[in-house]
């Protein structure tokens, strides 16, 4: 694979949902979900092989609708959610679906007919609302899921087939804006024991403690100029959070300190969709914007992996302290293969230095982080 052009792999539909395979520890896999006005969409598994420089795919059929969000399970290898609208004689319903294909299937590269779901599971929402940003499965408790639907945050309890709802924004008719905008989207925290889910909300960022309902923990007013489209959690630093909104800015937080980002760049020249931590290097931060472009930025000074972070314990000497080279702040590469919006950005949960990107005309790109960046932090 050309290290600075990357491997295409084109989709015939439109697309704007991507995420890697969480619960696979060996192969590089992402899924992506199409997002056509057409009566069948498309879910599609690749695989890419370094090896042979290769990607593979297994496509299986979403005829439910559009996928507008896509996550897969971290706990099963073959369960994944997607949020889909569905056209109706009343008009567009959005909805979210839990899909899982079987055990068995091991046919990646090998089938070249569309496959079935072994099991599909559509989450009733309705009672909820009309709109589902996302289904997000908890990162530690596996019968647990979250759901944002319109102005409110729902936690679906699978063993016991119970559903709670954790929070709401209130509709009114004050005058500030805040209040009439429904929540745009959300993560679980993977810090704060697991009880804490973190909401989009127009311009603010609001943590609720799950434990109690409408328990606001934190909140980050104003954190963008314009509405802040993601999140993503730090899960190597405790409250450090990384944030993308409509300002075209890219900023870290430490929820401890709402005041003011710890971190902050305007390298894009559109709005920012996509932001997301490299797990395993958090130094490393991948954004993709309707501009056309993923940027790679560092923002080593504020991570976990930074001078002041590193235990003098582990370094067998004084010299090799001082002779070690940091990546500098800001932005260190930036990718313009893309001909459209690129909606989706995501690292590979089993190779640190691979990510893929996904853009509405249907291309994913499989990406490498340049050997001279690795190399300055590996060595």
């Amino acid at each position: 694979m050309d290290e600075i052009n990357g491997l295409i792999y084109g989709l015939e539909l439109q697309a704007r949902a991507l995420s890697p395979q969480y619960a696979e520890t060996n192969e590089v896999r992402f899924f992506i979900a199409t997002n056509s006005l057409k009566p069948t969409n498309q879910i599609h598994l690749v695989e890419y092989s370094e090896e042979k420089s290769q990607i593979n795919s297994t496509i299986f059929e979403h005829s439910f609708g559009e996928v507008w969000k896509l996550n897969a399970n971290p706990h099963d290898l073959y369960e994944i959610a997607t949020c889909f609208n569905e056209q109706t004689s009343n008009g567009i319903k959005s909805k979210a679906a839990l899909l899982k294909y079987g055990e068995n299937t091991d046919t990646i590269g090998k089938v070249k007919t569309e496959l079935s779901w072994q099991q599909e599971e559509i989450l009733e929402t309705e009672i909820y609302g009309e709109k589902v940003k996302t289904v997000e499965f908890h990162p530690t408790q596996k019968q647990s899921l979250a759901c944002v639907i319109d102005n409110k945050v729902i936690l679906y309890d699978r063993a016991e087939s119970k559903t709670r709802q954790a929070a709401e924004i209130a509709s009114t008719s004050s005058s500030s804006k805040h209040l009439n905008h429904p929540f745009t989207g959300g993560k679980w925290s993977h810090h704060h024991q697991g009880q804490q889910f973190v909401a989009l909300h127009d311009t603010f960022i609001k943590a609720y403690d799950t434990r109690d309902n409408n328990h606001c923990a934190w909140s980050i007013e104003d954190s963008h100029g314009q509405l802040v489209r993601d999140i993503d959690c730090n899960l190597n630093k405790q409250c450090h959070f990384v944030t993308g909104g409509d300002d075209g800015f890219l900023k870290l937080w430490d929820c401890r300190m709402p005041k003011e980002p710890v971190f902050a760049r305007n390298d894009h020249a559109h709005w920012v969709w996509c932001v997301r931590f490299n797990t395993f290097h958090d130094q490393l931060i991948l954004s993709s914007s309707s501009d056309c472009k993923v940027l790679l930025t560092c923002a080593g000074s504020v991570s976990s992996e930074a001078a002041e972070n590193v235990n003098p314990n582990a370094i067998t000497s004084l010299e090799n302290t001082t002779q070690r080279k940091y990546l500098d702040d800001g932005l260190l590469h930036t990718f313009e293969q893309h001909e459209d919006s690129v909606y989706c950005v995501e690292w590979s949960n089993v190779d640190p230095w691979i990510f893929a990107s996904l853009s509405y005309d249907g291309r994913l790109l499989i990406s490498k982080v340049p050997k001279q960046y690795k190399y300055q932090i590996i060595l």
